[in-house]
């Protein structure tokens, strides 16, 4: 296994300082979701048409991979589809150059379920998945939402059915949101999972707060135990949402306490 922060949680760092974390914590990979003030992958400057190369060989150099770009694009928003697809197929294009394996989707806007036409999210994912068959990148759809649901999210996969379409598997919002066990999440997706988002978190009077690795009660180490038992050699990926929730602690202290905490169930 392999692990990686998304870029969410350090939204005031510049490239260098993600690049110079990442190698001194001893992560293996930095998920990308927003540089500095631009949270559009395809219009970081770093990753600009003369500039990519550059940042590739620098990645190479240091050992440090993007495993996956996270992307904004909504599969669900009948109002603006043909510009989420633009979207989608933006994050295709890039994903190639860069050599990322994967591009999120998402099915669902909110952590919590919403009014969602689960139909209309299949077939955008299927018509985005013929130009990622094309570039050999892999859309992963997010365990949120209405597809928190493993069952439900499971029923769509195998109406897209596409080996270019797969499962991010957010551990925390199936176990807090649909009282799932891990065990039964992973058996229904278990085929589909590519890369995983955790969080740790407490559920106080009807609100949720995050807590760094090992002070909520989201069953950590028994992901990281069934993991190992079913031989996952992928990405986690800590997903701090320090960009939208500023009074969380500073990611300097939690990527290296996360770094830390994994390594040792790892």
């Amino acid at each position: 296994m392999k692990i990686s922060f998304s870029t969410l949680g350090c939204p005031d760092w510049s490239w260098e300082d993600m690049l110079s974390t990442a190698k001194d914590i001893g992560f293996d990979g930095i998920e990308i979701r927003g540089i500095g003030n631009e949270l559009y992958a395809p219009k970081v400057k770093h990753f600009a048409a003369d500039n990519i190369e550059l940042t590739k060989k620098k990645l190479d150099k240091i050992g440090i991979e993007i495993p996956c770009l996270t992307s904004a694009c909504h599969l669900f928003d009948k109002v603006n589809i043909e510009k989420q697809l633009q979207e989608g197929n933006e994050y295709i294009e890039l994903a190639a150059k860069l050599g990322t394996p994967y591009v999120r989707v998402m099915g669902d806007l909110q952590p919590q379920p919403g009014d969602i036409d689960v139909d209309f999210v299949i077939e955008n994912l299927k018509i985005l998945s013929e130009n990622a068959k094309l570039k050999g990148v892999k859309l992963l759809i997010e365990t949120n939402g209405v597809f928190a649901e493993s069952a439900v999210l499971k029923a769509a996969l195998e109406a897209v059915d596409s080996d270019s379409v797969g499962v991010l598997w957010d551990v925390h919002h199936p176990y807090r949101f649909f009282n799932e066990s891990i065990e039964h999440t992973f058996e229904n997706l278990k085929e589909y999972i590519c890369f995983i988002h955790v969080k740790d978190s407490v559920f106080i009077d009807g609100t949720v707060k995050y807590k760094m690795m090992g002070y909520g009660d989201i069953p950590i180490k028994s992901i990281i135990k069934l993991l190992k038992e079913n031989d996952y050699k992928g990405y986690i990926s800590l997903e701090w949402v320090k960009r939208w929730c500023l009074d969380l602690e500073e990611p300097g202290i939690v990527f290296s306490h996360y770094a830390g905490y994994m390594k040792g169930l790892i």
